[in-house]
């Protein structure tokens, strides 16, 4: 490792940024140098204009794509290398922001039948009856099942956030029953264990958690895009149509900002047919 590349690693790390978020951040100032053949410290500032040009005009990469460079090399020059260059604010990536999908109730009930391993079931029924992030449902442990208030501990979620989201009784029903199939002194839903092994060291790893939704979503059909994080946007959308308040499901999420959570407000179909009928009731009167 370069001792540039080490700097940068130690500031990434005094700066909190998650091992995940490190990854990316050397990844792409990785693809920097290696674009220019030299380390990035002798880069010069008509080259990072000319980078950023390169990655818009020619190579036509997605803008979440070119902000994750920004934000990389912008961290490395302006921290890590003293260099708060004019360019840095001069660049802005038009931003996306597609709705996600959402299933029906009808829909998440088939693909949740639709998994064939009792395991896999287990955590995506949970990742979607709590409206989990893929990583808190795997590595839900047992302690942070709170049966006497009702409640799930999610500890160190997304931005080393921890909160509290609604256990209910028919998912608790759901976890004992799993838990007593496995009897795992720390995880609820372990990866299998070795035959050396009484208990599996880790839990079910994120890719095969992934590769059996998927699995399930080919088996059921859908047309739309959907992922394990589509659970989570189900869960929040059906919560917000039940009238549940969207503070609440703020809190729940984990959300820094309503206004993130305001985007389910465009998903719920309660909410389109309750405008419909407005309308109509409108339109008779003017027609």
């Amino acid at each position: 490792m370069t001792p540039l590349r080490q700097r940068m690693l130690q500031d990434m790390q005094l700066r909190g940024f998650s091992p995940k978020t490190q990854v990316v951040y050397l990844f792409a100032v990785q693809q920097f140098a290696t674009h220019y053949a030299k380390s990035p410290d002798l880069i010069t500032e008509v080259e990072l204009r000319n980078y950023f040009l390169y990655l818009i005009n020619e190579k036509r990469v997605a803008p979440g794509t070119v902000s994750i460079a920004l934000s990389a090399i912008k961290f490395l020059f302006v921290h890590s290398l003293q260099r708060p260059w004019p360019t840095f604010e001069l660049i802005r990536p038009p931003q996306r922001r597609p709705l996600p999908a959402v299933l029906s109730l009808d829909e998440v009930h088939h693909l949740l039948a639709s998994l064939r391993l009792p395991r896999y079931r287990a955590c995506l029924t949970t990742i979607y009856a709590a409206g989990l992030r893929l990583g808190e449902g795997v590595n839900l442990r047992v302690s942070q099942i709170d049966s006497s208030r009702m409640v799930i501990h999610i500890q160190n979620g997304k931005g080393g956030k921890d909160r509290y989201v609604p256990l209910s009784p028919p998912l608790l029903s759901l976890l004992r029953s799993h838990w007593l199939s496995h009897h795992h002194p720390t995880w609820l839903f372990p990866a299998r264990r070795r035959p050396n092994e009484l208990f599996s060291s880790h839990p079910l790893l994120p890719r095969s958690v992934e590769a059996a939704m998927q699995a399930a979503v080919t088996e059921c059909g859908f047309q739309k895009h959907v992922t394990v994080h589509t659970l989570r946007h189900s869960w929040a959308t059906h919560l917000l149509e039940a009238g549940i308040n969207l503070r609440l499901i703020q809190a729940w999420l984990g959300h820094s900002s309503p206004t993130t959570t305001m985007r389910y407000t465009h998903l719920t179909i309660a909410s389109h047919q309750r405008a419909s009928a407005v309308m109509t009731e409108l339109l008779e009167q003017i027609l």
